[in-house]
């Protein structure tokens, strides 16, 4: 069995559904929804334009963010810590990725683990142990599993334990 660490990790394209409660944004997309970041360094700002302050420099492609407003070329996102702020359009993708356990993780303390699973059961043989805070890319969900991609694994993890898909959400 092998373990996969939050810094080794890959990103792949898949479809974009809607959130809960869902409306139709001024770009024709649903709010709120997911999206990952495209770019190792991208600043999050206080407001929609590069004359607001920046309020935080994400430093990791791939990690997902949720899109809660619209504003022209600007996005209004937050991320799986509740931090929000504006991001450029440009530097944001509609592939899916999902955070394992980001709630889980504490300054100080060894990053908890779940297993990375082979079919869509509790009784199922792990694959990989993932620790809290890797990002998975997120292949399908059926609202209670989702089969994702970690590295070069490839298995199943419970919905519920990624920040990235809406509870209930079905990705195809």
């Amino acid at each position: 069995m092998f373990t996969v660490a939050a810094a080794t990790l890959t990103v792949s394209a898949v479809a974009q559904p809607a959130g809960p409660g869902s409306s139709i944004s001024s770009s024709g997309l649903p709010l709120p929804r997911f999206v990952s970041l495209k770019s190792d360094r991208v600043n999050m700002r206080q407001g929609p334009g590069t004359d607001y302050p920046t309020a935080w420099v994400y430093r990791r492609a791939g990690l997902p963010l949720e899109v809660v407003r619209e504003f022209e070329g600007w996005r209004q996102v937050r991320d799986a810590d509740g931090s929000a702020g504006w991001v450029l359009q440009s530097f944001l993708s509609g592939r899916r990725t999902a955070l394992v356990l980001p709630w889980e993780i504490k300054q100080g303390q060894k990053a908890p683990k779940v297993a990375l699973r082979r079919n869509d059961s509790e009784r199922s043989a792990a694959v990989a142990m993932i620790e809290a805070g890797v990002i998975a890319n997120l292949v399908s969900c059926d609202s209670r599993w989702c089969l994702v991609n970690i590295d070069k694994y490839q298995g199943y993890i419970e919905q519920k334990k990624l920040w990235g898909v809406y509870e209930g959400e079905v990705l195809r």
